[in-house]
């Protein structure tokens, strides 16, 4: 195995950087023993077209973790611009008394105004850092006409369009 050498970056900046980059927020799902597991997360990517393949980074401290090395599945539910309380909910900001309703979509648990969601069978998990990947083979794929949820520099955001430039 290759080493890594750490070349001084502040974790803070480091972390400032990276979330620079907007990206959309999605709730990753399983079902482990018969419970409904959700995790809040944005590192998120289609892999391959042929075979459908993407990709999630998670943890290897957060409980998601093993409930996906478990079940050996999982579902990600792309959030809509209006499933803020979702995305709190889901990473910890939130503490709701009420429970979120699932539908049962290709054998998991999904969040039912979600945006999109996909469905995977794990395909293969990489270490990779403090991280584990998550590769899922894509087993079905639901969208719904709605705008996303968008997460930059520490903040939920929404979309606007921009004029075309004329040249």
């Amino acid at each position: 195995m290759m080493r890594l050498v750490d070349h001084g970056i502040d974790d803070r900046l480091f972390r400032n950087a990276m979330g620079s980059f907007a990206t959309g927020v999605t709730v990753i799902t399983t079902e482990n023993a018969e419970e409904v597991h959700g995790m809040t997360a944005n590192a998120f990517m289609s892999v391959s077209l042929k075979p459908k393949l993407i990709a999630i980074s998670i943890g290897e401290n957060a409980r998601m973790h093993q409930h996906i090395k478990e079940a050996k599945q999982f579902a990600v539910n792309i959030l809509s611009s209006d499933q803020l309380t979702e995305s709190k909910q889901f990473s910890g900001q939130l503490n709701l008394e009420s429970e979120f309703t699932f539908l049962n979509y290709k054998g998991l648990p999904t969040l039912e105004e979600s945006l999109a969601v996909v469905t995977c069978e794990l395909h293969s998990d990489y270490v990779v850092g403090d991280h584990t990947i998550f590769i899922g083979h894509v087993t079905g794929v639901k969208l719904q006409q709605k705008d996303p949820l968008v997460f930059s520099k520490g903040k939920y955001r929404e979309l606007k369009e921009l004029e075309d430039l004329k040249e």
